[in-house]
């Protein structure tokens, strides 16, 4: 009789074969492992307000627990579309034109799948969120890559640069404004000057706007819903998570007109068919109220202003943060350390965790800058520039 064989794993070709542990999950662990103060990943250490809890809860108790529409619940839906005609002028229709998502991540990927096929190009714009370039090569799609430019007023997209790297082969131009990681944000003359490029095209837009309520300095967020010729072409994202504090509830929505969202809700059904019943009520009922997303700006504007005064007199060179909850800062006077490796010594050495902006790009490129989050309360700012004003 044969001895049987042993078990084996069979190995399969990766869909991902670049990724590896995130810069995000590196800096963490890091950051716990040394006591340092984390101000490397974008999420809150502060709680949400109670009352969104107890709406959520309300919701559980009344036994709302069971799969709600694929689409997510009416009341939610329509809170969504009041809300962004009361801001931006533009009615999507809650039936046709809006989805609940389970955060933004699933809203982006969904997006790009429904629209991308083989060999179709995404121009992306560096740097760039860590998830759009993996989603783009699931679809089978081209990454088409255009860098910011960055000088003494911060970061800025060079709409030439765009529009030179159209091609018959283009699907899509994926935007994010308010802009993670730089912190920059687009204006009316940066959607005029794409609605430019896109005219006449059958290019499609894909526009993250999960900071939408966190502009400051008495500027307004330039969604594309303002800006009717791109609403027309546009999947727009946004996320419950960043607006009301719950980063681990992974909530959000995308609005497009109706034959793309058609297309969307297709590839959203498989993916992941639809989205806690409780939060979702739970959202639409705290939505009654706008006051909590019409007075963020000013709650994190305080947070930013608080720490860049405290590094003031440090030799970093703050660079704009006109929204996001993420400060960028050029550390070159302080070493010649590449991005990466100076964002090691600093959680080390100093007990501040940040993140390189070289992460963000998809080839190695050293700026001598790296993001803080100031998404903290401000004890643990304070902690934070107690360490670092000193450099």
């Amino acid at each position: 009789m044969n001895a049987p064989l042993p078990a084996q794993t069979p190995t399969l070709a990766s869909r991902l074969p670049k990724v590896g542990t995130t810069i995000f999950t590196v800096m963490s662990a890091l950051a716990a492992e040394k006591g340092a103060v984390n101000l490397g990943q974008g999420f809150p250490d502060f709680d949400c307000d109670p009352a969104l809890v107890d709406a959520v809860t309300g919701a559980m108790r009344a036994g709302l627990n069971q799969y709600p529409p694929m689409t997510g619940i009416p009341a939610l839906r329509e809170a969504i579309s009041a809300k962004v005609s009361a801001l931006y002028g533009h009615r999507y229709d809650p039936a046709t034109d809006i989805t609940v998502t389970a955060g933004a991540t699933q809203g982006i990927l969904t997006a790009i799948l429904c629209c991308v096929h083989p060999g179709d190009e995404v121009i992306v714009i560096e740097p760039v969120y860590d998830s759009y370039v993996p989603a783009i090569d699931m679809a089978g799609g081209v990454p088409m890559f255009v860098q910011m430019e960055v000088g003494p007023d911060g970061y800025s997209v060079p709409w030439d640069r765009v529009a030179a790297a159209v091609t018959p082969r283009t699907r899509a131009i994926m935007i994010n404004s308010p802009h993670n990681p730089t912190g920059s944000i687009l204006r009316s003359a940066d959607l005029d000057a794409l609605a430019g490029i896109l005219r006449g095209t059958n290019i499609l837009l894909i526009s993250d706007e999960v900071y939408e309520h966190m502009v400051y300095d008495g500027q307004q967020h330039e969604s594309v819903c303002r800006h009717p010729e791109l609403a027309a072409r546009a999947f727009v994202i946004s996320s419950f998570g960043k607006t009301y504090h719950v980063t681990g509830w992974k909530i959000g929505y995308v609005a497009a007109p109706p034959p793309l969202m058609a297309e969307f809700r297709k590839v959203h059904q498989f993916n992941v068919f639809t989205v806690n019943t409780p939060v979702q009520h739970g959202i639409a009922q705290y939505m009654r109220d706008p006051a909590p997303y019409l007075q963020l700006a000013g709650f994190y504007q305080a947070k930013r202003d608080l720490f860049r005064e405290g590094l003031a007199g440090s030799r970093f060179k703050l660079l704009p943060s006109d929204g996001t909850y993420f400060q960028c800062v050029d550390y070159s006077a302080i070493s010649s350390l590449p991005e990466a490796e100076f964002a090691t010594w600093l959680t080390s050495e100093v007990g501040v965790a940040a993140i390189p902006v070289s992460a963000f790009y998809s080839k190695p490129r050293e700026s001598g800058i790296v993001r803080f989050c100031f998404a903290k309360k401000d004890d643990t700012l304070r902690q934070a520039l107690g360490r670092l004003a000193s450099l």
